[in-house]
């Protein structure tokens, strides 16, 4: 049995929490991108990790996958209502790495 979340912020980092879900909401801010574009933009993540994090995105209804019936076969996802509203918290996170990441 799962336990009941209920704190705010808990709920919050079971959505976006883990290492890669929050880059992946981040590149779709601008607009939609195709499976491979998207997965490019992530280059340490692997093929199982990303279908992974993308379908706990997509059942958590922050991303929309949208299945175009082509050959090759077209994917491509974009942010819900709901993930959009993430917006200016992953800006912010954003932010603060370039204020405080040295190379």
């Amino acid at each position: 049995m799962k336990k009941e979340i209920t704190c705010p912020l808990h709920y919050t980092m079971t959505l976006i929490g883990t290492k890669w879900k929050p880059l992946i909401l981040f590149h779709l801010i601008e607009g939609p991108l195709r499976s491979g574009v998207l997965q490019k933009q992530i280059p340490e993540i692997s093929n199982k990790m990303f279908t992974q994090s993308v379908r706990e995105l997509e059942k958590d209804g922050l991303i929309n996958r949208k299945i175009y019936p082509v050959v090759p076969p077209k994917v491509e996802y974009e942010l819900t209502k709901k993930g959009l509203s993430l917006k200016s918290i992953l800006k912010s996170l954003d932010l603060w790495g370039s204020e405080h990441f040295k190379l």
